[in-house]
């Protein structure tokens, strides 16, 4: 009997366990789901969060406007005479070919041609920012020349390491420019705005770029340029400007060394008895820098090569006529005109207010043979000021220029005292972005 009673009391304990047992399944399930529910809403929780980061980001990540530009007047008197077309720059290249060729000395000038407006855009994209520039002036040149009309400066963008368009040459380095208030500035550096399709494979401390430039180049026809036979030949350029640079930065400040070749050909479609069609290359190197010294800065530049003038801030042709008499089919020949030129100045910061600038620069032409006996050798330029900063985003002072040309061979040389005062008022602001 008590063994049976045994059996019941076992088997009524497993009957208790097992009730136990399913009474907690149900709580199993419960917990196992609940368990997976809370990992799926923390992932949710998670994917929620990067999706807004991303968005944040995206929302971030506005394109930019920004307007800059400057109203700004000169006048001033100038002892000399220059081009009248030209009267609000010094340059030796626009000083008379002989005496009175533009009438008397002294005269008074007053301009805001060198008043400026630009735009610069910066626009995100998944790739990169893509970096634009439109800007230009009131100065006019070529046919506007004397004008206070619209001039392009630069229409140009960026995207990683190429850019496209109008901007400052690669032969050049926009950094030696003075603080000088003559809009022309120094006429031996290089100083050139050209249309090319620039690659800048390496950046940073030390920059490398290379550039194919819009050609162009311009003659002098010489003591022959009354004759007939010259009147049928033309120019051409089959093929771009080379240019490149290499800079190296630092605290210290920068050297740069750039250079150019290029490809120049003419054609002669008389059809007479000569033939004077031909071709010359054109080449030279750019040594540039600037050395900080505390606040203050010399800016230096030697230039040298053959048939590059048009590159140079103040030089006149790139090619000239030679006599070539023992060939009577081609009496003449056009030569590349080789040229070197140096500019060196210092600026220098008084205190927070006043600034000034002082240096001397000089061009030099190797004339060919058969080039007039005026045609242009030698300038010089020689400038100093005190300019006062009385804001942020104002400037005014007085500077002297002084310039003078030097003919190829008949002995003239002449040159000009100018005294300027210059007002300038800047502005700057933003549009979009954060």
């Amino acid at each position: 009997m008590r063994d049976k009673k045994d059996i019941r009391h076992t088997a009524l304990r497993l009957l208790m366990v097992a009730l136990l047992v399913v009474a907690a399944l149900p709580a199993l399930r419960a917990e196992d789901t609940t368990a997976t529910a809370a990992a799926k809403k923390a992932e949710e929780a998670k994917a929620a969060e990067a999706k807004a980061a991303a968005a944040q980001e995206t929302t971030e990540a506005k394109p930019r406007l920004e307007i800059s530009g400057f109203a700004m007047l000169d006048m001033g008197y100038e002892t000399g005479q220059s081009d009248p077309n030209w009267f609000d720059t010094a340059r030796p290249v626009k000083l008379p070919a002989y005496e009175n060729e533009f009438g008397g000395d002294g005269h008074w000038f007053m301009g805001v041609r060198q008043s400026r407006l630009g735009f610069r855009g910066f626009i995100p994209t998944k790739l990169g920012e893509v970096k634009t520039i439109f800007e230009f002036e009131l100065f006019g040149t070529g046919a506007d020349a004397g004008q206070t009309t619209f001039r392009l400066r630069h229409a140009w963008a960026e995207f990683g390491r190429f850019g496209a368009g109008q901007y400052w040459s690669t032969f050049m380095d926009v950094d030696v420019f003075p603080n000088t208030i003559e809009y022309w500035g120094p006429n031996g550096i290089v100083w050139f705005r050209n249309v090319q399709f620039r690659w800048t494979p390496i950046s940073g401390a030390t920059t490398v770029a290379v550039a194919l430039e819009r050609p162009g180049a311009s003659a002098d026809q010489g003591i022959y340029q009354d004759r007939i036979e010259l009147q049928g030949v033309k120019a051409r350029f089959p093929y771009p400007d080379l240019a490149a640079h290499v800079r190296r930065s630092g605290k210290w400040g920068h050297v740069q060394l750039a250079g150019l070749l290029r490809y120049m050909r003419w054609d002669d479609v008389n059809g007479d008895k000569y033939d004077l069609t031909g071709d010359a290359w054109g080449w030279g190197f750019d040594l540039t820098t600037v050395l900080n010294v505390g606040k203050d800065a010399f800016r230096g530049a030697f230039i040298y090569g053959e048939g590059i003038q048009n590159y140079m801030n103040d030089a006149p042709v790139d090619v000239g006529i030679k006599n070539n008499f023992g060939d009577p089919v081609t009496p003449v020949l056009g030569v590349p005109l080789p040229m070197f030129s140096f500019s060196a100045y210092f600026d220098h910061t008084w205190n927070d207010q006043f600034t000034s600038s002082i240096g001397y620069s000089m061009l030099d032409i190797t004339n060919s043979d058969a080039q007039a006996a005026s045609a242009f050798n030698r300038g010089h330029y020689a400038s100093a000021n005190v300019l006062y900063h009385p804001a942020p985003n104002v400037m005014m002072g007085p500077e002297i220029q002084w310039v003078k040309r030097e003919n190829f061979s008949d002995g003239w040389k002449v040159d000009d005292l100018r005294f300027q005062f210059s007002a300038k008022y800047s502005f700057n602001g933003s549009m979009g972005g954060q």
